[in-house]
């Protein structure tokens, strides 16, 4: 199956909502405290945040299986948040697809040579997703319930 990642569109967003089903599964995945429910154009300008890119991994018929963001964190760092796969296409590999293109867009576009990103400590399919996928933990930049990694580009 050919997937591609490109640039999230209105119609991708009004799927992606379906995929949040309470106010813990926003929280955890948005960061945002109070964002369910909300209306299903409302997501765009929910998840708006200054120097952020949409992503979307579509299959063939351009149907979003997954979905993404990008932000400069700082000179050094680009940090990718709010990673999503459709539940009815979890653990067919589409999580690995979604960062290895996600990781390729965002160090091409900003040429950073640090990829961030947080994962919730009790997620173990995610963190160990991102383990292979050359994150390391960052203890100086964690919380008791989040846990920073960073992949150094090029080593």
């Amino acid at each position: 199956m050919k997937m591609t990642l490109q640039p999230a569109r209105d119609i991708d967003f009004e799927q992606i909502s379906d995929w949040i089903k309470d106010q813990q599964a926003c929280t955890r995945w948005s960061g945002l405290k109070e964002c369910f429910p909300f209306v299903n154009k409302d997501l765009p300008s929910l998840l708006q945040k200054p120097g952020a890119v949409s992503l979307v991994l579509s299959n063939e018929q351009d149907k979003p299986l997954g979905f993404a963001q990008y932000w400069l964190r700082d000179e050094q760092r680009t940090h990718l948040g709010r990673i999503i796969v459709n539940p009815d296409q979890r653990g067919l590999g589409i999580g690995k697809i979604l960062c290895e293109q996600l990781i390729t867009a965002a160090s091409e576009a900003t040429g950073t040579p640090i990829i961030s990103l947080r994962v919730y400590r009790d997620n173990h399919t995610a963190y160990q997703l991102y383990q292979q996928l050359g994150f390391e933990a960052r203890e100086d930049d964690s919380s008791p319930e989040v846990l920073a990694m960073e992949k150094r580009l090029g080593v």
